[in-house]
C-alpha cells in the first residue's frame, strides 16, 4: 500500500510540473520570427539595358522566392550597379544579384555582403580566367614579355585586360596598362586578328574553367582563334590567372541564418525543380547554381582593390 501511494505521489508531481509547464510557455511573449524583424524580404537586381523598371517573369519570380521563404517578397530594379551596392549597404535590400567585381566593390564598401550561389556553365564552368597565348613559339616565357609585342583588349576588358594585369601584379609581375609593349587593341576580336596576322607575337585572352581550375576551351580564345583558321599545334598558352568565378547572388551577413539556409537550397535545386523560373532568374549561364563563399572572389577584389589604387 505504501508502494502504492508513493507512485501515486509522483505521478501527481508530473502532472502539476506538466500543467505548471505548459501555463508558463503559454504566458510567456511570442518569441519575433526572423520574417517579423524583416517585414518585406526585399530582392535587388539590375535593369536589363533598355528594359526600365520591368522585370521578364516578376510575378513568377516573386512567387517563387516568397513560398521559399514563407514571407512577403518584393523586388527593387537598380539602374546600375553602383545603385544596387548603396542599396545593400544600407539595408533596403537583403539579397542582391551581381556580377563579380560588383560584388568585390560592395565587399569592399562595407564588408556586410556574402555570397550564397553563383551560377555554373552547361559544361562545369564557374568562371574564366585569363590566358597568355602564343603562336608558332614566338614569345618564348612569361620573362620575356618586354621584348616582343602584346596584344590586350580594352582597358575596361575583363577578361582581356583587367583580369590579366592584376593576377600578374598579385604574382609580382607589374604591368602598367600603358606599357610600351602592350599594343591596346580595339576590341578582344582586334586582339586576336593582330595575333592571326602576325602584328604581335602573343596576346591576352580568357578562357572558361571548372571548380578544378581545368579549363573548358571549347570557348574562349584558343577556340576562337582555331575557328578563325589558326591551326590549333601552333598556338600555346604560356600564363594562365587565377579562377574569376560567375557573379553571385549575395546577401547581408546580417541576414538570419535559417533564411540564408532557405535561399540556398532553393537556388541550387532551381535548375532541376523549376527549369522555367530559373531561365528567367539566369540567362546567361545554364547549367544551375552552386553554393558559393567569399574565397570564391579573390581575384575579383585583386582587379577592384589595382583599380582603385589606381585612381588615387
Amino acid at each position: 500500500m505504501a508502494r502504492r501511494g508513493k507512485t501515486a505521489a509522483r505521478q501527481a508531481v508530473k502532472v502539476c510540473a506538466a500543467a505548471l509547464a505548459a501555463f508558463g510557455a503559454a504566458s510567456w511573449p511570442a518569441r519575433a520570427d526572423w520574417r517579423d524583424d524583416i517585414g518585406t524580404f526585399r530582392i535587388g537586381i539590375v535593369a536589363e539595358r533598355g528594359g526600365g523598371n520591368t522585370i521578364p517573369g516578376l510575378a513568377r519570380l516573386t512567387d517563387a522566392y516568397a513560398n521559399a521563404l514563407g514571407m512577403k517578397v518584393e523586388f527593387v530594379v537598380a539602374r546600375d550597379y553602383a545603385a544596387l551596392i548603396e542599396a545593400q549597404a544600407s539595408g533596403r535590400v537583403q539579397y542582391a544579384a551581381y556580377s563579380a567585381l560588383a560584388y568585390a566593390t560592395a565587399s569592399e564598401r562595407c564588408g556586410c555582403v556574402e555570397p550564397l550561389v553563383a551560377p555554373v556553365d552547361a559544361d562545369g564552368a564557374v568562371g574564366i580566367r585569363s590566358v597568355l597565348v602564343t603562336r608558332d613559339g614566338r614569345l618564348p616565357d612569361l620573362a620575356a614579355m618586354a621584348s616582343h609585342r602584346i596584344a590586350i583588349a580594352p582597358a575596361e576588358n575583363v577578361g582581356g585586360a583587367l583580369l590579366p594585369l592584376a593576377a600578374l601584379s598579385a604574382e609580382g609581375v607589374k604591368i602598367a596598362q600603358d606599357s610600351p609593349f602592350l599594343a591596346r587593341a580595339a576590341s578582344a576580336t582586334a586582339a586576336e586578328t593582330m595575333l592571326a596576322g602576325g602584328e604581335v607575337d602573343a596576346l591576352f585572352g580568357w578562357e572558361p574553367a571548372d571548380a578544378e581550375g581545368r579549363p573548358a576551351r571549347s570557348k574562349g580564345t584558343v577556340a576562337r582563334l582555331a575557328a578563325a583558321g589558326i591551326p590549333g599545334a601552333s598556338l600555346r598558352v604560356l600564363w594562365t590567372s587565377g579562377l574569376l568565378r560567375y557573379g553571385p547572388h549575395a546577401v547581408r551577413s546580417d541576414l538570419d541564418p535559417e533564411a540564408k539556409r532557405r535561399l540556398t537550397v532553393f537556388l541550387t535545386n532551381l535548375r532541376s525543380q523549376t527549369p522555367e523560373v530559373y531561365d528567367l532568374l539566369e540567362g546567361a549561364h545554364s547549367g544551375g547554381f552552386a553554393p558559393a563563399v567569399r574565397k570564391d572572389y579573390a581575384m575579383a577584389l585583386a582587379i577592384v582593390r589595382r583599380e582603385t589604387a589606381g585612381k588615387e
